[in-house]
This record gives structure tokens, sequence and C-alpha cells, in this order.
């Protein structure tokens, strides 16, 4: 899986000025059948298991990979398969009768189903642990912290840092950039029909990016038309309503939301690399995303000009006067659509990750990234093996492996922090805190619906408990 690594080791690269502009490729088709951001597709030619039948010769001396998240085995209908990578070959299961065999010297497991209650010990010493995360820290806040990711020895996460790394995992390739946009002149038109410049979808309230405050602080100075649940004042055409359709590809709902000039795409969380559909889906429709998410966000985009960062102006105020001065100036705003002309799309590191990566987005002609991680983790313990091997044989000369652990970095999701406004000037009860604590905390909490940290415990840890959701913590720097 070298050419991944290869991609984004490129990750302190900034914007190549008059370099060589990306191939102009074939007109814009789309394969992914509507499901580009569905769950990730098991089918693919990297990792696909054999054809069932007997067992090849080798087989009961291959390393065993096992997921002990068995809902994202990627293959079947066998519990176990044999998996060919760049090394050798695999196998990989999802039968946890085989956790304690000598054989099985990996356990795969899905960030968001971990629970460390729920962990195979004891751990055993000849077992690496792999970690699949590609989703907000608010899916498992507990992996945000050190101690929480670096019960394991593998990751592949959202982060350019991490051992298989999936910071474009939204992104199915650069014909999806390519998209025409609508007419200004449609544009215009609707605006007449009195839509506001501004669009927000968002159904998923009160999260720990705080993002309702802003745009709720926002609205106070530019019209924003706001569909889904959170901070409703609009609603979508009948059809369009049902969640399923509204977070899917549907052609309908597309047509609709292109019609907007702007998006708000404001991500749950603020994590390095965390980058979702709320940022590529302006993109592909050609409209201007007004963006909060990833600080390394223009690392990633197309040119130097293709979003609004949220944070580059002082005040909810400011970003309104900007949008409607690009919103009244078509030349201005036509800027920010360049890079869906020829040759527009010039980041350098950008063209190399989509042109190096080994996997797709739910591309049928591509393997997922489920299968290219299961190769990364393959070639990992054939390599340890080979390690153990040498120095089994000459322990004077050749040293053992050594130790690999996850690393903090390897999320990068720093506390949360207010979308608007002084931390003290918001009040106890207000909803948008939910998600996060307001001091820091000098020794671990943990906190679900389930338990909450208040009175005596929470007097004891020194924590301010705000609204009903869990208390995100982290220990002190020693």
């Amino acid at each position: 899986m070298a050419g991944v690594g290869v991609a984004l080791a490129a990750a302190l690269m900034f914007w190549v000025g008059g370099g060589e502009p990306e191939p102009l490729g074939e007109e814009w088709a789309e394969p992914w059948a509507g499901s580009v951001f569905q769950p990730p597709a098991a089918l693919g030619s990297v990792g696909v298991a054999r054809s069932s039948g007997a067992p090849a010769p080798d087989e009961g001396q291959l390393p065993v990979l096992l997921w002990w998240s068995p809902g994202l085995f990627p293959h079947f209908p066998a519990d176990s398969e044999r998996i060919e990578c760049a090394r050798g070959a695999c196998v990989a299961s999802r039968d946890r009768r085989r956790w304690r065999e000598a054989r099985t010297r990996a356990l795969l497991f899905y960030g968001t189903d971990f629970r460390a209650s729920e962990a195979p010990l004891p751990r055993l010493s000849h077992q690496s642990w792999a970690l699949l995360h590609e989703e907000s820290p608010l899916n498992n806040f507990l992996l945000s912290h050190a101690p929480g990711i670096s019960l394991f020895n593998l990751s592949a996460t959202f982060s350019r840092r991490s051992d298989y790394p999936l910071p474009l995992q939204w992104l199915p390739g650069l014909a999806y950039l390519r998209r025409a946009a609508p007419a200004l002149q449609e544009r215009a038109a609707w605006r007449r029909r009195g839509y506001a410049p501004l669009l927000y979808l968002q159904s998923h309230c009160d999260v720990p990016s705080d993002r309702d405050r802003y745009v709720r602080e926002l609205m106070r100075y530019i019209p924003v038309d706001s569909y889904g649940k959170c901070l409703q004042n609009r609603e979508l055409p009948a059809r369009l309503r049902d969640t399923a359709t509204a977070t899917s590809e549907d052609p309908e709902l597309l047509a609709f939301l292109a019609r907007y000039k702007f998006h708000l795409a404001l991500e749950n969380a603020i994590c390095e690399d965390y980058m979702t559909e709320k940022l590529w889906r302006p993109l592909h429709l050609g409209a201007v995303p007004v963006y909060r998410g990833s600080p390394a966000v223009r690392d990633w985009m197309p040119n130097e000009r293709a979003i609004i960062l949220v944070d580059d102006f002082e005040s909810p105020r400011q970003l309104a006067a900007f949008i409607d001065f690009l919103d009244r100036n078509d030349a201005e705003y036509a800027q920010y659509l360049a890079y869906k002309q020829p040759g527009g799309i010039t980041n350098r590191l950008l063209l190399d990750s989509l042109e190096q990566r080994e996997w797709g987005v739910n591309d049928p002609r591509q393997p997922s990234y489920l299968e290219g991680f299961e190769c990364y983790v393959c070639d990992h313990e054939l390599a340890r093996l080979a390690a153990e091997r040498a120095h089994e044989a000459d322990p004077g000369r050749v040293p053992p492996p050594p130790p690999r652990i996850a690393q903090h970095s390897h999320m990068a999701c720093p506390e949360p922090s207010p979308g608007f406004g002084r931390l003290e000037e918001i009040p106890e009860n207000d909803r948008s805190m939910l998600g996060w604590t307001t001091e820091r905390v000098d020794n671990w909490a943990w906190t679900t619906e389930e338990h909450k940290l208040q009175g005596t415990a929470g007097k004891r840890c020194g924590c301010r408990i705000i609204g009903k959701a869990w208390t995100r913590v982290r220990p002190s720097p020693p």
C-alpha cells in the first residue's frame, strides 16, 4: 500500500503556482449509482477473497486477521476468507472463536463500535490491535484522547498522520469536482422567487463544534434558508423531506441544492483533515462552501480560492458582509468556481493523493478502503513475522521488531470551543453546549447519557456540567 503513503507524505506541500495542471480526463460520468455517501461497499479487486472451495495448501500456515467488529467484515459469504496482498497472503476472519489462536496476529476494530469494556482481555502479546475510525470523534470521543488511541498499534483515520490515512474518504475523484455549475442567471431567477443566497441543511443539532450558535448569529445579518431540524425556517419539497433522501445523491435533491450560490458547510467536530460530504458536495454542485471544520482544509482544496473559511472572519457580521459582496458581484463570485474550468485544479497534494490512492469511494471498479486497510494490516503482520523470525535465528545481531503505538496525532482533535461568543457569556441551560465541558479536568471522567458526572463527583474533578450529554474531557498534560 505504498502509493497512499507516498501521496500523503507530501502533506506539508502548499499550492504550486503555475504547476502542471490536472489532466482533463473523461467527460463527467457518475459510476457510483447514487450511493457516493453511503457506507463503503465490499466489492473491489485488491484484497478480495478467493472463491470458496477447497483451501489452498498453505492456508493453514497463513496469519489470521480477526475483525472484532464483525459487521465490517468485507467478505462474503464465509466467516473466513483468504486475501492476497502486496507482501503475500493472509486469512481474514470474523470468527471470534479464533481469538486465542497463535496464528491470529491482528485484531481489527471499528472505532464507532469500540467499547473498552468489551475488548478481548487479556490482551495477547503476539497480537497487534488495528483501529479503523474514519468517523467524527462525536461517534466515540474516547479515541480523541491519547490514552484511548494508544490502545492500538495501527490506525486508519481521517488524519494524514495515521498509519493508513483516509482524508479523502468522501471524495470520489476529480470528475466529481468538475461537474458544471448552474448558470448564474438560473440562480438569479431563484433569488427573485424569494430564496436566500445561503443554504443550511442540517438535522444533527447541538454538536461539539457548536455550529448552530454561529448560524443563529449569522442569520441576524444575512438571509439563510435553513432546512432540516436545526434552526429550520423552510421546508424541503415534500418528496425530499425523508432523512435518507436528504443524505443521499438523489438527483432531485442535488438539483434543488445547486440553485444556492453558497452552502454553510459546518462539520460536527473540528479535527485536522476531518472533511465530509458537507464540504465536497457543494464543490461538486458548484456552490461555494462557507466552511468551518478541518483547520488544514486549504491543503486539500482544488485551488487557492474555492471556499470561504468562517474562521477567517472576526465575527458573523463580517462574514455576512463578505458573502453579500460576492453575491452582488458576479465576476468576483466566478473566481470561486475557477476550479471547474480545464486546468483549474492546481493543488498538487490533492492531485497526487487521488492518483496514487489504491481504493475508491463506492466504485465497484476499485477496492474499498476497508479492503485496503485489511491488506495494510496483513502486510504489516507479514513483515513483523519475518522480523521476529530473523531475530530468533540470530538474536545477537538482529534486534526484535520495535513496538508500534498509535499516536494522539492520528486523530488530532482539539477540545471543543464555542461556535460564537465567549464561554462565560453562554447560559448554562443553552442546549448548544451539549457535548463539551467548560473547564479542564485533571483526571479521567467518563460520562454518558446513563452515567452523568454531577453532584459530588463533579465537585471532586472540578467540572462544570452543562446539558445532559457526555462531558468531553482529557487529562492535563504531565
